[in-house]
């Protein structure tokens, strides 16, 4: 019998229809309602109703909210609370008459189970188990309801297979297992090996034999012509010097000549934007989207990135986030397992190998997303609550070619200490202003490593990201111009934890630097098919950001020299360069020096930042802590190109009144 259970909301909108014709409505099939081969479909909606697992309201809900999105009963049955998992897997073996299988108490055949491919099986949520003694092949699914509609993108030897029903999480474990060493393998090579570093891990005698003779070259030159030595360093450090003042400027000039400025955009909440409002009920209907949260031992900081991500707006049926960990991760894994993620949350163990870097584990998840747009957080993150809605709605209006987001990174610890503050400047210098305007340039951009999003089918294409390269980020945004993608910036902000600790600091910019490195020499191995590829203005850009951010870093105590000048102290060069070139390359130090204080300036004079006006001159004090990462960086270039300085979060942490979820996990379970 049908009835309305107690608690059930007033239908509002339907008081007006006879109950009848509303049950009608309520369990109406969402898809074709018999099978090709002539059986009537099991409808799981009206099964759920008929056993009063879910009310007449309730479903009423779901198929409005089926029609409006690409969610499933199922998920949005679990994210509301009306059925638990276990629930939701007895109903479905019931409706649809199914045996339940284990897959890891009753393994499937590894011959069988070889026939597909472990993404395939991911994306349909399915894989071959067994074949009965009559030759009939049986098919583990963990959504039976879609079976039937699966079975003819098939292989020909499972069109007539027979489903029995896996929980979800089982089958993705059983997957992982069986191909464990295949996708493990597939995580290293999933980018071209033209467009990878990864062939500097077969190690070279004669790499290391010209790099050090290349090393104890230069320290003979120094040692017999330092003079000459330091001139011809000083000749390119200001010719960089010269570049990098034109490129810096032309960014700034274009970014005040567009329309809304990112500077204004606080961190928390972002302001509305007229021309990028969130979808509404009537529009197309909205996609799934996987977020990639690499996490590596990070217990606290996991804890609290829950509780941020639960504040998204996006419906959380159309939620699929990867919480993707080290399998010997045991820390921080421990930690997750004493608390009850919400459905949308999923744990993925990466097989544990080498490198252990975040693109491997990122490259590793992908064939587990769900959603036709894939984004990425970093542990500490804390995105605008409207962010995802933001990105659906542009790209469900942007062309094609368009198929990466980066959105506007900031801190919210910037009041901690200098460092920090520091720190905060410099970011919204290049997220608000310089990347704004090398956009509008017409320049590729490299990308910050966290709220990015991306079109699947464009990643799947690229191959995602190189396993190998320190800074994935800045790689995959010019693999992307090479191949005629475009990234658009978009307003809506991610606020992160500034690193406020020098040692860490430093660990944390010598990565970034050989990331660089790395990405710059991969990109050059054929220029001319780079050039081909960017086009002349690209091109320039290319090599006028790279060329000058690690020149002007590496060489940065060669340019501080010219402070002697400045304050009318003996230099080096003098004698070896008249005194007018020498005064005016002085005062192109001087020049380049204002324009960053200027640029800083104007980062940080929206609402949300004015509190470090005052703190912008001292910018010239705070680089030079990248001078140390430089040569740390060109050190594990040669030695360890693949070493991931590990960046730990959780510093500005403050003592709260109440424990933590999982420290309070921690105690009942002790």
């Amino acid at each position: 019998m049908l009835f309305w259970t107690s608690g059930d909301p007033p239908a509002t909108a339907q008081e007006a229809l006879p109950r009848d014709e509303m049950l009608r409505a309520a369990t109406r099939p969402a898809g074709p309602s018999v099978l090709p081969r002539g059986r009537v479909r099991p409808d799981l909606g009206r099964y759920l109703v008929d056993r009063r697992l879910v009310s007449v309201g309730q479903m009423l809900s779901v198929r409005a909210q089926m029609r409006r999105d690409n969610s499933s009963l199922a998920a949005i049955a679990l994210n509301e609370g009306w059925l638990t998992a276990d629930q939701l897997l007895q109903a479905r073996a019931d409706c649809f008459a199914l045996r339940q299988v284990d897959l890891m108490q009753q393994p499937p055949d590894p011959a069988l189970a070889r026939e597909l491919d472990p993404a395939t099986c991911l994306r349909l949520g399915m894989m071959p188990w067994r074949e009965t003694e009559t030759g009939i092949i049986l098919m583990a699914t963990a959504r039976p309801e879609d079976f039937a509609d699966q079975a003819p993108d098939l292989p020909a030897p499972f069109h007539c297979a027979s489903p029995v029903l896996v929980d979800p999480a089982n089958l993705e474990a059983a997957i992982a297992q069986q191909w464990r060493d295949e996708m493990r393998q597939a995580a290293l090579t999933r980018v071209p090996a033209d467009e990878s570093c990864r062939g500097w891990a077969v190690r070279s005698p004669w790499r290391k034999l010209a790099m050090g003779t290349a090393v104890l070259s230069l320290l003979m030159l120094v040692l017999v012509y330092p003079v000459a030595v330091f001139a011809v360093l000083a000749a390119w450090a200001m010719a960089t010097l010269a570049v990098a003042a034109l490129h810096k400027a032309a960014a700034v000039l274009a970014f005040l000549t567009a329309r809304g400025p990112l500077q204004d955009i606080a961190p928390h909440p972002g302001p509305a934007v007229p021309d990028m409002q969130p979808l509404s009920a009537h529009q197309a209907s909205r996609p799934v989207v996987t977020i990639l949260v690499p996490l590596y031992r990070e217990p606290e900081v996991a804890d609290i990135l829950i509780r941020r991500l639960e504040r998204l707006q996006y419906p959380k049926a159309l939620l699929d986030v990867l919480l993707i960990l080290e399998e010997n991760d045991h820390v921080t894994s421990t930690a997750l397992a004493q608390v009850a993620l919400p459905h949308w949350m999923r744990v993925i163990p990466v097989p544990d190998g080498q490198p252990r870097t975040k693109p491997r584990a990122m490259n590793y998840a992908l064939d587990f997303a769900r959603g036709q747009i894939i984004g990425i957080y970093d542990a500490e993150d804390a995105p605008d609550p409207d962010q995802i809605d933001r990105v659906v709605a542009r790209f469900a209006s942007a062309p094609p070619d368009l198929v990466c987001l980066q959105g506007v990174l900031d801190y919210y610890n910037p009041r901690q200490n200098w460092l920090a503050r520091c720190f905060t400047i410099e970011y919204a210098a290049w997220f608000r202003v310089m990347m704004p305007g090398m956009a509008r340039l017409g320049f590729a951009i490299p990308l910050g490593g966290t709220t990015l999003f991306f079109r699947r089918d464009a990643l799947d294409r690229l191959g995602g990201w190189d396993a190998h390269n320190v800074t994935e980020d800045a790689d995959l945004g010019f693999r992307l111009a090479r191949h005629g993608y475009r990234t658009e910036m978009i307003a809506t902000t991610t606020g992160e934890e500034a690193n406020c600790h020098p040692l860490p600091w430093v660990k944390q910019r010598s990565r970034w630097l050989k990331g660089y490195m790395v990405t710059y020499l991969v990109h050059m191995r054929r220029p001319v098919l780079l050039f081909r590829q960017l086009g002349a203005w690209r091109f320039l850009g290319y090599q006028t950001h790279f060329i000058t951010a690690l020149s002007q870093f590496l060489l940065a105590p060669v340019l501080w020299s010219f402070w002697l000048v400045l304050l009318g102290l003996p230099h080096p060069l003098d004698g070896l360069i008249p005194e007018g070139p020498l005064i005016a390359m002085a005062r192109l130090f001087l020049m380049v020096e204002l324009l960053t204080i200027a640029t800083g300036l104007l980062a940080v004079s929206g609402p949300a930042h004015r509190h470090l006006l005052f703190w912008v001159p001292t910018l010239h004090f705070y680089f030079p802590l990248g001078v140390l990462a430089a040569y740390k960086a060109l050190y594990e270039l040669i030695f360890a190109p693949f070493f991931w300085d590990k960046t730990m979060h959780g510093h500005s942490l403050q003592a709260r009144p109440r424990r933590s979820l999982l420290a309070r996990a921690f105690t009942r379970r002790s």
